[in-house]
């Protein structure tokens, strides 16, 4: 603690921020970094780093007359220089300088030597409050990190941070990256750092979303970003920072630090005159950036939008008098003009109402809705019909609000393509040992994103909607009485073409399941849940019925295969710009070892050993899979240091070992319940709605016609080409889209192709259509314009089993080799058998897989809306005239009208040179 002394604004206590969440905090209120970096600068008469003290205190006078409450220092500064800072209530973060240019991982002198250098700063500042954070490292170059490892760097970053800790417990630790190193994987930071120099806001913009998730659940600092007043001018300078500064506070950064505070600028031995970043000259006079950077330091952080919309938030109760209280008095603290709260009691018998009741009469924003006991959903849209605002957003009673929650919010829909938002939801660090190893346990309510900024689906604890396209899908759907209706809505929204959004800065925090009980509870209805989503939704579901995301689930259990680790994209020769990390999609290869069916499979060949012993070896086996992945998830899993204990991971390697045994039993004995009541699926909508011809109305499909597609797709070698006329203007977007309406209204499982290919691949697919276990296919789309409103139009794919038939299959035929083998007549009978119906079952789907082709063909071609498909008679004389036309259409547009019979040589010289220099063009263009 330090109290202030003469020439800060306000004498008060001074002490350090602390992390808490996404933000930073100053005691109870957020503290958001409004900086500026400072020198290096020559030695002053003391050999220090620094001006004379006089002219410190005057910048320092200077800075906060404009708001600056922190600055970046490239040294570890000395003492008066930090009472300096405190007395003018100015934050430092202290820059410890090491050789970072060097290959310092093959030097141990040099490593050692900056071990030493972090101890030696730690122990000079350890306990000043004026002190913010050590930066422990700042832009380590991109080909050194390439030549030691990331890993290597990760490690050895990892332990300077333990050093500085060990010296100064209360210190916040941090790294300043920048985009060629954005890949670096750095956890044990108590916040995220990275310099960025973009001078186009849209670019800026986007690069912000995109650092705020590689910061997952750290703050967000830009540490250094500016504009040249030399090359740009003082105007466009001035008019860059203003921008900047506040897009990124929009975009729920914890701060920013503006290179630079001054134009005097040494490095290098010298100082540097072609460079003029500062927003004071080097005479500390101010020029336009600094005015301009006073007046976005002046406005609220974050700043409210132009037009603050007004906001409804919903908050659905039953039994929840531990939590209510909490929840409801977030709302107090909340810094929005323009909101309610509607509290819905779902028939609650504790003292739910009453605590709803007593915070209504005391704050007039809140209003209360007692009802009986309906369900989640409904209790959602009793809410959603209630609500007077434009936005109508939703939170749990089990959450409390981030005070800036309703203001991320209003700035995330002034983007005109989002329907909905949400945004993160963290476990409060109060919470006890079993709630915090439930946080880290699979299951969790969590966005999946498809981009940085545009998401599959927004859990229900964190999501809102713009008021007109709620209303317009009815609502959320009863049949979900405690959870799933968020998923289904999300799905249901997305197939009606809207956009879901996500803003990292929308934060909540969410209470997790405080006993292993409640937990196992919460997954074993998540399992329900998603037996009845599978009937509504059966294209998003796998094999295993598991959800199939488009996006990503940050943090999957995939990152623990090999074949599914994120990979780096360096650019050529390792300079890229922004080298980042692409992390690949859950496949069901990751999923397979802890789902339930394999479980299940494991432990009955397993028990199938004491009959036949090398099958107990087997099922050893996948039970060992089983538990090499859920050790990883419960080493891997990042827990308070509090709660970091080894029963906590002893706890979390069996919540994790249960959540699927649980889930997936739940999602099948639902299942069995359906169809017992004669409830064998939820139609998502009509065939005639959406201009496609109803079964009723299609050729009728024989089994002989069946018979035939299959022979002809087997005699191609499983592979298939149907050929078409159109008179319309089709396009090919038109056929995927009126193709994704048939599969979706037939309830057809099928995935949209992800857009990469092996170079090899010479057909890539388009999309990929499961009719059953056994069976895929892989369908191609294309049309070629043959003049005027003349389409021909190509699909063409193949039929193939599935990696589940080859496995089925491989395994039956392989125990039955083994047991013939060992002269086991019984059992290899019984392998033999279920190979044999393995087989018969794959026959049987790629047949269904082949009859699909007819069937899409035939709702094609008797749509209402646009597509009037004709199928020759004979496709193949039709491909040939279609080659014909499209040979002669190229020979016209080729040649110019009146164009000579041969073109000069010179002409021919230049053509050559032009192709000469694409090519080098596209060798030398970086993969995008």
């Amino acid at each position: 603690m330090f109290q202030l002394e003469g020439g800060s604004a306000s004498p008060a206590i001074f002490e350090r921020p602390r992390v808490h969440g996404r933000f930073l905090f100053l005691g109870d209120k957020k503290f958001f970094i409004k900086g500026v970096t400072y020198g290096p600068f020559p030695e002053n008469e003391n050999g220090e780093p620094l001006p004379e003290p006089e002219r410190v205190a005057e910048d320092f006078r200077l800075m906060r007359s404009i708001g600056v409450n922190t600055i970046r220092v490239y040294y570890v500064p000395p003492k008066w220089f930090l009472d300096a800072a405190a007395t003018h209530g100015i934050h430092v973060m202290v820059g410890i300088p090491w050789p970072q240019h060097l290959c310092f991982l093959d030097q141990w002198e040099v490593k050692e030597a900056i071990k030493d250098a972090m101890r030696e700063a730690a122990r000079a500042c350890a306990g000043h409050p004026a002190l913010l954070a050590y930066l422990i490292g700042n832009e380590i170059p991109s080909h050194i990190v390439r030549w030691s490892g990331a890993k290597n760097v990760e490690k050895f970053l990892g332990k300077l941070a333990a050093i500085v800790r060990r010296e100064d417990p209360t210190g916040l630790v941090t790294y300043a990256n920048y985009p060629s190193t954005e890949y670096l994987k750095l956890p044990f930071l108590d916040f995220l750092c990275v310099n960025v120099y973009l001078h186009e806001e849209t670019s800026f913009r986007a690069y912000v979303k995109r650092l705020q998730n590689v910061a997952g659940d750290l703050p967000l600092v830009l540490s250094e970003f500016g504009m040249d007043s030399l090359r740009h001018g003082d105007e466009a300078q001035a008019r860059f920072l203003e921008w900047q500064v506040r897009a990124a506070f929009e975009e729920g950064v914890s701060g920013t630090m503006v290179f630079a505070w001054t134009d005097e600028w040494y490095t290098g031995g010298h100082l540097i005159e072609d460079w003029k970043f500062g927003i004071v000259d080097a005479d500390r006079q101010p020029k336009a950036a600094f005015n301009a950077v006073a007046k976005a330091y002046a406005n609220p952080l974050p700043p409210l939008p132009p037009h603050a919309p007004m906001i409804s938030v919903i908050v659905c109760a039953f039994n929840a008098d531990s939590t209510m209280e909490g929840c409801l008095a977030s709302f107090e603290h909340v810094e929005y003009p323009n909101f309610e709260v509607i509290v819905v009691d779902d028939g609650s018998t504790d003292k739910t109402g009453e605590i709803s009741d007593r915070y209504a009469a005391k704050f007039p924003f809140i209003h209360v809705i007692h009802q009986p006991n309906l369900g989640l959903s409904a209790a959602r849209n009793v809410g959603m019909h209630a609500a007077q605002g434009e936005i109508i957003a939703y939170t749990d009673s089990d959450c409390y609000v981030d005070p800036h929650w309703l203001t991320y919010m209003a700035w995330a829909f002034r983007d005109q393509r989002f329907a909905a938002v949400g945004g993160p939801n963290l476990p409060p660090p109060e919470d006890n040992r079993t709630a915090a190893c439930v946080a880290v346990s699979p299951g969790a309510p969590t966005h999946v994103l498809v981009t940085d900024e545009i998401a599959e689906h927004i859990p229900g604890c964190n999501m809102a909607y713009r008021r007109e396209h709620l209303l317009a899908t009815g609502g959320f759907d009863v049949t979900y009485r405690a959870a799933g209706d968020d998923v289904d809505l999300c799905w249901r929204l997305m197939d009606m073409g809207h956009t879901i959004g996500f803003h990292a800065g929308m934060m909540v925090w969410h209470h997790r399941r405080n006993t292993v009980k409640a937990y196992l509870k919460q997954q074993k209805g998540y399992g329900r849940a998603e037996a009845l989503l599978m009937p509504k939704h059966p294209q998003r579901f796998n094999v295993l019925g598991n959800s199939r995301w488009a996006g990503r689930i940050y943090g999957d259990i995939s990152g623990a295969l090999l074949s599914t680790r994120p990979v780096i994209y360096h650019g050529v020769f390792g300079s890229g710009l922004f080298q980042t990390l692409y992390e690949p999609k859950g496949s069901l290869t990751a999923y397979l070892p802890m789902s339930f069916e394999w479980m299940l499979a494991a432990v009955a060949v397993l028990a199938s050993g004491f009959a036949f012993a090398p099958l107990f070896a087997l099922g050893a086996a996948m039970l060992g899979v089983t538990f090499a992945f859920v050790g990883h998830r419960a080493a891997q899993a990042k827990l308070p240091k509090a709660h970091d204990t080894f029963l906590a991971r002893l706890t979390i390697f069996l919540l994790t070992l249960a959540q699927p045994w649980i889930r997936g039993k739940a999602r099948y004995q639902t299942l069995m319940d359906l169809r017992r009541q004669g409830r064998r699926g939820i139609k998502s909508g009509s065939l005639a709605v959406l201009g496609l011809p109803e079964e009723a109305n299609l050729p009728k499909y024989t089994l002989w016609t069946r018979v035939k597609d299959t022979c002809s797709i087997f005699r191609r070698g499983l592979k298939f080409h149907r050929f078409f006329w159109n008179g319309a203007s089709l396009e090919r977007e038109d056929v995927l889209d009126h193709i994704l309406r048939v599969l979706r209204t037939l309830g057809v499982s099928h995935t949209a192709g992800t857009g990469y290919a092996a170079s090899s691949s010479v057909a890539p697919w388009d999309l990929r259509i499961q009719p059953g276990l056994m069976s895929a296919l892989m369908l191609r789309v294309t049309v070629e314009h043959h003049g005027g409103d003349k389409r021909f139009v190509r699909l063409a794919g193949s039929v193939a089993p599935t990696g589940l038939a080859v496995a089925l299959t491989g395994l039956s035929l392989a125990a039955g080799l083994g047991c013939l083998a060992l002269g086991a007549l019984i059992p290899a009978a019984v392998c033999g058998g279920a190979a044999l119906t393995a087989m018969l079952w794959t026959a049987k789907g790629m047949s269904s897989s082949a009859a699909m082709v007819t069937k899409l063909a035939q709702h094609l071609m008797t749509c209402k809306h646009g597509c009037s498909l004709t199928e020759p008679e004979d496709p193949k004389k039709a491909a040939k005239e279609a080659a014909k036309a499209a040979k002669e259409d190229q020979a016209i547009a080729v040649k110019p009208v009146n164009a000579p019979a041969q073109a000069p040589a010179e002409e021919d010289e230049h053509l050559e040179a032009g192709k000469a220099e694409a090519a080098r063009a596209a060798v030398d263009a970086p993969l995008q």
